[in-house]
């Protein structure tokens, strides 16, 4: 039989993760979801086929609860569904910076509990997702919530302690990505390119060298430099990229996001 699943949050990854159960085959029977809105209970019911209900039935229901909240909304809903948890349950946390011992302080003891950091590339089934063990957590639940999040993502075991950092780079990852992408269009414009042009020029040109990237394993610098004849173009702009000391400012953003993602733990 098939480990029943409660979603705790229908937002954006709340949903993507529940898409991505269904397209993977996972039964819907065996799929529950958390929440108040009726219009939006209405949405996901008629969408999916999936059962919504209240958060504190889905959790005393399912074998697994997945929480997927703002950090800042954690405390309330442990409090709510704390009463019909029960040891040996597994619950997955999906809340930035939110540690699983802040969990653990907030379940009954021998709640097992994993921590994840996902991303948003998950919505097309292309995320990555860092998996990290509570106390009470063995090889079989981390398992399970490996295969959960295998449903849309890239699935990496990393210590609690290295959770910020993959914060400030996977996490946040993205919109780094696409505010170069945003810069790059501009340029073209800037240019005397149309903008659909400049816009298909630079999406196809990112989604290539990363697949460049991930099919031939080499080294980022090597396919850089593969690109970069001497005296060329490309080493004129890579000049100016120096200069200006991007290479800095991306460390000294990934630091804020990754001191940001500790704040949020702390006032959790």
């Amino acid at each position: 039989m098939t480990d029943s699943v409660a979603i705790l949050g229908a937002g954006v990854m709340g949903e993507s993760l529940l898409s991505g159960l269904v397209r993977a085959g996972r039964e819907v029977s065996s799929l529950l979801v958390g929440e108040k809105s009726l219009q939006r209970a209405t949405e996901l019911e008629e969408r999916y086929g999936v059962r919504v209900v209240e958060n504190r039935a889905a959790a005393a229901e399912a074998d697994t609860v997945v929480v997927v909240v703002k950090p800042q909304d954690m405390a309330d809903l442990l409090t709510d569904i704390a009463p019909v948890l029960r040891a040996g349950q597994l619950l997955v946390s999906l809340a930035a910076g939110v540690t699983t011992a802040f969990i653990e302080s907030h379940v009954p003891e021998g709640v097992a509990v994993v921590r994840v950091m996902p991303n948003t590339p998950a919505l097309v089934d292309a995320g990555m997702a860092a998996i990290s063990p509570g106390t009470h957590c063995d090889d079989d639940h981390l398992a399970r919530a490996e295969a959960l999040m295998s449903a849309t993502s890239k699935v990496l075991r990393v210590p609690e302690n290295q959770q910020d950092a993959v914060t400030a780079i996977s996490g946040s990852g993205p919109a780094y990505l696409f505010f170069v992408v945003e810069a790059m269009i501009e340029a073209g414009v800037h240019l005397g390119l149309p903008r659909p042009t400049a816009t298909e020029l630079v999406v196809q040109t990112v989604v290539g060298s990363a697949k460049l990237l991930r099919e031939t394993g080499e080294h980022p610098t090597v396919l850089r430099e593969q690109v970069t004849s001497p005296g060329g173009t490309t080493a004129a702009a890579v000049r100016q990229l120096e200069d200006h000391k991007v290479r800095a400012a991306f460390l000294t953003a990934m630091e804020a996001a990754r001191d940001r993602s500790r704040d949020l733990a702390g006032g959790a």
